[in-house]
């Protein structure tokens, strides 16, 4: 299992309220099957981002596209493995 962090830019500042309430539950979801380890908006408004839990960057792909925000266009996807350090 590693960890993906997804960054989620804003496309479409419009449509984001529309879809916000389809985005939680959708992590919602993913949450309760141990595949997100961390969610959250960047306080400048500019997107935010999520922490996927998957064996492959495949699965974290598919994870992270099947997003509403990422499917009807109201965020843009960055897809990277992320190394989590420990301190």
């Amino acid at each position: 299992m590693a960890y993906y962090a997804a960054i989620l830019h804003m496309a479409d500042a419009e449509k984001n309220l529309t879809f916000r309430p389809h985005h939680l539950a959708y992590l919602e979801e993913l949450e309760q099957q141990g595949k997100v380890f961390a969610k959250g908006p960047f306080t400048d408004g500019s997107g935010g981002m999520v922490i996927y839990m998957a064996d492959s960057l495949e699965e974290a792909r598919e994870l992270a596209e099947q997003d509403p925000y990422v499917k009807e266009g109201v965020r843009r996807l960055e897809l990277h493995e992320w190394k989590m350090a420990r301190v």
